[in-house]
This record gives C-alpha cells, structure tokens and sequence, in this order.
C-alpha cells in the first residue's frame, strides 16, 4: 500500500454482511441503528464493493465485523472472509478481526491463528455490545496479552452506541461497559499495547482526552459522528496536544467519508495538522510509515 497516494486512511469501517448473505446485527437492531445513523445509500455493502468504494475515493479503509455471539445469538460476518478480502484487495483494505471474549481459550488460539495465518492487524471491541468490561482480568486479558506479543492494536468502543437505540431497553445493550476509564486500566496493565478509543465518546469526552494523554499507547479515532458535532474540547484537543494521536473513522457504512469529510473540512484546525488526522497517523499507527513522533529524538 502506497500511503503517499491515499487522500486518507479511514481506520473504522465495518463489514456487515457476509458473501454467504449471512448478517452481522439482526432486522431489528438494523433498522433502529439506520433510523439513528440517517443512513444514505447502500447499507449493507459487500467486501468487495466496499474495496471498490475505497478505491475510487483513493483512501484506505480497516474494516472489521464484531463478534457479539455469546450476548446477541447472531454470528459475526468471519473474520477469515474480511481478512481474504483485504488480502484480495491490498491497496484499500487493511484486516482487523474480531473476537468474543466470552469465547476464552478459544478466542485466544482464533487471535494467534488470524496474525499470524491471515495477516490481521488489528481487533475490534465493543464492549456494551458484547456485555464486558475491558479492564476484567478473567474474561480478556489473556486475549490482551496475545495483542501485546503481536504487535496487534486493540480498537475498543467507547461511549454511547447507535446499535440498539430507540428499541425497547436498548436492545438490551448497557452502555456502562464502554466508558472509557475502563480502558485505562487496560493501558495500564498492557502498556507496550496499541490502542484506539473508538469514537467522542460521549458522555465520557473528557475521560477519553484524559486517557489519551496519559498514556503513551492509546488513541483516539472520530467515527460516528459527523465532525459538525464534535465537543469543543475534542476540537481543541485534536489541533494541539493529540494531534499526533487523533485518527480518521467514518464508521461506514453507517456514515460515509463523503459526508465525513465535507464537516471535517469546516472545523476550525491548522492546516499541519489535517493531513495527520487524515492520514499520517494511522500510516504510522498501522505500521506502514515511519516511527511515532514520541520515540524521535
């Protein structure tokens, strides 16, 4: 992959429909997410149609299912299929997985087997989604310590969730599990770990701020939200302190970079810093550019 031809690298897509027509999320959750997203467009792209996508917006995107089986009963799109996509399509597409902590031992044989087998980079959590808290030693951290030995990054939902709002109880979905501070913990503990605080993460903007500039490890994408909403602090603190931090995410297909990018353009940032948020950081994260502007001398 060739970073300097990219526009942008979008560190947060998701494969939500397997090539067998197997989904990742059922009707319901669906539907209510699409009415909370205002979805446009295609929903449900494939992995092939995704790459094309990227393609011809000359931007990279990591994509990823969630594997979510143990709490929602529903099978996650496999993490083979997306890593094949990727593989299939290397100028675009860069392989996350994801992993169901409650799978245990399994789990952490499946994270061996998908870096070292099929080239995956990265694994997703979504913690309300999943039911877990990041920081329970019994339940994840074995899995954690798979992703530090392998130079894995961590990608860990934080704050509220547009999966399961506005359906009764939320779906059952309990938003305690992705507060930010959870994830301290496990910067704490993994601290040789990359890790990404998926999205504002509101209500908890200023606990993901606060992590992101304590600890060395972690930071923070913009997903999920169209730029024209971001808190003034997330602003401020992605022109100045976490410039070398802050990642580009669309969450497609649930937003897309297009409308992304036409609210990024408007917020109020230097024009240094731009091209990181868009791209060098993520280059450098992901591994395909030089080293973090913290180990420079």
């Amino acid at each position: 992959m060739n970073t300097d031809e990219l526009v942008a690298i979008d560190v947060h897509t998701h494969a939500e429909v397997s090539a067998k027509g197997a989904h990742a999320l059922d009707n319901d959750l669906y539907a209510a997410s699409s009415a909370y997203f205002k979805v446009e467009g295609e929903r449900k792209p494939t992995l092939e149609e995704m790459a094309a996508y990227y393609r011809e917006r000359r931007m990279a995107a990591v994509v990823f299912t969630v594997d979510a089986e143990s709490a929602t009963g529903t099978p996650p799109v496999p993490n083979e299929e997306v890593a094949e996509a990727a593989a299939a399509n290397p100028d675009v597409l860069i392989p996350f997985a994801s992993l169901d902590p409650f799978r245990g031992r399994t789990a952490v044989k499946q994270a061996r087997r998908l870096v070292a087998e099929y080239g995956v980079r990265g694994f997703k959590f979504h913690p309300s989604i999943q039911g877990f808290f990041p920081n329970d030693r019994d339940l994840a951290y074995a899995l954690y310590e798979v992703l530090e030995e392998t130079g894995s990054i961590a990608l860990f939902h934080t704050g509220q969730t547009g999966i399961g709002a506005g359906v009764p109880g939320g779906g059952g979905i309990r938003l305690k599990y992705s507060n930010p501070l959870h994830v301290d913990d496990v910067a704490a503990d993994f601290p040789q770990m990359k890790i990404i605080l998926a999205h504002p993460s509101f209500p908890w903007q200023d606990e993901a701020l606060a992590v992101a500039t304590h600890k060395p490890g972690v930071h923070i994408d913009l997903s999920g939200w169209s730029p024209k909403y971001f808190p003034k602090q997330l602003v401020h603190y992605a022109n100045t302190l976490l410039q070398d931090k802050v990642l580009f995410g669309s969450d497609y297909p649930v937003l897309t970079p297009d409308r992304w990018l036409a609210d990024f353009a408007k917020l109020p940032l230097k024009d240094e810093v731009r091209p990181k948020i868009l791209r060098d950081n993520a280059a450098r994260l992901l591994g395909l550019a030089g080293p973090d502007p913290e180990s420079r001398s």
